[in-house]
């Protein structure tokens, strides 16, 4: 590749990427739906054995799209009882925090009486619950306050399902003339990149997605069977951050161990909660990741939480979805990058 070329390659991927920061909002429905099709495509090829493309794809749009409306039918109204709950406690809980856990903290640790004062804060939430504690009421709100804005994104709701369909339509299409794109003489090593991102995608994807499902599962089950409240919001919300390492366990144990504490007025159950988010960690690194998710994306946890963090601060909730993806993808292309290196004259000849 000429000097030229590669000051061409460069300015044309600077250009791209800029187009991206400006326009993040609008790739949104449009990202998830090609991680969609792309979930869906390998169950269209297997199906097309028996069925003709459309047929398949019928099946599996309607496998995708009806499982995600029976989850979020069962799901959102379970979650919005929980949060509402949640809310209206948290005068109480404050309450308990200030006049038994702190003091029982200042005299185990011998600090002396504390000074913090939660009233303030207990204040605020008694004042702002009805904003907080329902999704009705923040309907009502959000189209009298900027109808625009909410059919804006009822548009990119609605825009998700039409897009995943014909993407799973015309998957094969897309992908086969993308490759008569490739210059021949690159063709070889690009397409070798391609099958090992293909993969590590294929891995984060249909692994990770299914590793936070069951954690969160895992985790609601256990704090439901020691009797803490809200344990389907916690043990969700744990779930759903455990893409991010440590950081969902984290949360959880912090959440639920409050919460159990100022519940039962006694520290035992903490240790409950610490036994259910163990065993939790447990089937995460023995059995769940290393059977769905592998090895194969090798992302230290360290460069996970850098990726996240940088794609939400530079492209918001956009970056967020697109950051592990994007992140595993440079990590395959340095792989290839290190190998060539270590296989040139530069790295092997002699002074």
């Amino acid at each position: 590749m000429t000097d030229s070329k590669k000051w061409l390659l460069l300015v044309g991927t600077l250009v791209v990427g800029f187009l991206f920061y400006l326009l993040a909002p609008v790739f949104t429905p449009f990202l998830a739906a090609a991680i969609l099709a792309y979930l869906g495509d390998p169950l269209v090829d297997r199906l097309e054995r028996w069925l003709s493309r459309t047929v398949s794809v019928c099946i599996v749009f309607f496998a995708i799209f009806g499982g995600l409306v029976a989850a979020l039918a069962v799901l959102l109204p379970l979650i919005e009882r929980e949060w509402v709950a949640a809310v209206n406690a948290m005068p109480h809980y404050i309450d308990q925090i200030q006049t038994r856990l702190l003091p029982w903290l200042a005299t185990t640790l011998g600090a002396g009486e504390t000074t913090l004062n939660l009233d303030a804060l207990k204040d605020a939430i008694r004042e702002h619950w009805q904003q907080a504690g329902g999704f009705a009421a923040n309907v009502v709100s959000t189209v009298s306050q900027s109808g625009m804005a909410l059919l804006a994104g009822l548009a990119n709701v609605l825009l998700i399902p039409i897009l995943t369909f014909y993407l799973l339509r015309d998957w094969d299409t897309l992908v086969a003339r993308v490759h008569e794109l490739i210059p021949r003489a690159n063709e070889p090593a690009i397409a070798r990149i391609a099958r090992d991102v293909d993969s590590v995608l294929g891995a984060f994807f249909r692994g990770q997605v299914t590793v936070m499902i069951i954690l969160g599962l895992i985790y609601a089950l256990g704090l439901w069977m020691i009797g803490l409240n809200f344990a389907l919001l916690i043990g969700i919300l744990a779930g759903l951050l455990s893409f991010v390492p440590y950081l969902g366990v984290l949360l959880g144990v912090t959440l639920a161990g409050a919460v159990a504490i100022v519940q039962f007025a006694d520290v035992v159950p903490f240790f409950f909660v610490l036994l259910v988010f163990g065993v939790g960690q447990v089937l995460e690194s023995f059995v769940l990741t290393p059977y769905l998710v592998g090895d194969k994306i090798g992302l230290h946890p360290v460069l996970v939480v850098f990726a996240v963090a940088a794609g939400g601060q530079l492209f918001g909730f956009f970056g967020i979805l697109l950051a592990l993806p994007v992140a595993a993808i440079i990590m395959v292309i340095l792989r290839h990058a290190h190998g060539q290196y270590l296989g040139s004259n530069l790295y092997s000849r002699r002074k």
